[in-house]
């Protein structure tokens, strides 16, 4: 539809329903696992790709979009009579996609009006920005309040994960003093945080249950919130976990999807991730 075009990539594992209801078009990452290529990866949904990790020891691997794939939606949005765009990419601090998106908005200079913006942020907090983004750019079709609405919201998203298994991230090498926890003997569950851009180690939890109630306790702590999604990466107990919510947030306005696989090659199967929106800024 004309407006403003709101393009993100694959990380921010945006629900299929909500990327329709708000034309929101999504540039894939590629990912292979084994002998199965970018191109049939893309086209699976997240459950397969978790069936299939399932099947094999081998590890998932991910590459950035190339600044042409970028381009290449940027110029269908101005052929599809939209005024401009907007651009909200996975963090830099764990992804060249932010510069590749930078690129092909110059390859398209003078064709369509491309703002990039930088969520500092992976899976559905990364989709909680372009969500907001999608909702003022429907309301306002103002592109200035629509970029500026997208940077307001970017400090205010938390996102932590549960790991499951440190196998991914043993191979992965993503997330920051990760040496601190290979170097344990102990069988730890780890807790990442999305700090500054980057993936850090934030605690070690001796248990799954002990892992999934420390993140109850991080949103108890957070205090008033403005929003709540959970992303998973398959994982059996995720009913109990939402049930340990109970009385935190209201479960009807919870957001709830797969963490795809992009974030899922460096988090790993059974991680749970919780991502949540401020109502106001902590900390500047």
């Amino acid at each position: 539809m004309a407006g403003i075009r709101v393009v993100t990539d694959s990380a921010a594992d945006i629900p299929t329903s909500l990327a329709a209801e708000y034309d929101i078009r999504i540039v894939p990452l590629d990912v292979r696992l084994g002998d199965w290529g970018p191109d049939e990866m893309r086209l699976i949904e997240p459950s397969e790709f978790w069936r299939r990790c399932a099947m094999t020891s081998v590890l998932p691997e991910t590459s950035a979009p190339s600044p042409g794939a970028f381009a290449e939606s940027f110029t269908q949005a101005a052929d599809d009579g939209c005024t401009s765009v907007v651009c909200l990419t996975l963090s830099s601090g764990l992804s060249s996609t932010y510069q590749a998106a930078c690129a092909g908005a110059d390859e398209v200079r003078g064709r369509i009006d491309v703002r990039v913006v930088d969520t500092r942020t992976v899976t559905l907090g990364q989709a909680m920005v372009v969500l907001e983004a999608a909702r003022v750019a429907t309301a306002t079709d103002d592109l200035g309040a629509t970029e500026a609405a997208a940077r307001a919201v970017v400090p205010r998203i938390r996102v932590f994960g549960a790991l499951d298994t440190m196998d991914n991230v043993r191979k992965g090498g993503r997330i920051g003093a990760a040496r601190a926890l290979l170097g344990s003997l102990l069988s730890i569950k780890p807790i990442i945080e999305i700090r500054d851009g980057a993936a850090e180690a934030e605690s070690r939890q001796r248990t799954r249950a002990g892992s999934l109630e420390y993140l109850v306790n991080k949103l108890k702590q957070a205090g008033k919130l403005d929003g709540l999604a959970i992303a998973h990466a398959a994982a059996p107990d995720l009913d109990v976990f939402l049930e340990m919510l109970t009385g935190i947030f209201p479960r009807e306005d919870i957001l709830i999807n797969y963490i795809g696989p992009v974030i899922g090659t460096h988090a790993g199967p059974r991680c749970i991730g919780v991502c949540y929106r401020l109502a106001e800024t902590v900390g500047g």
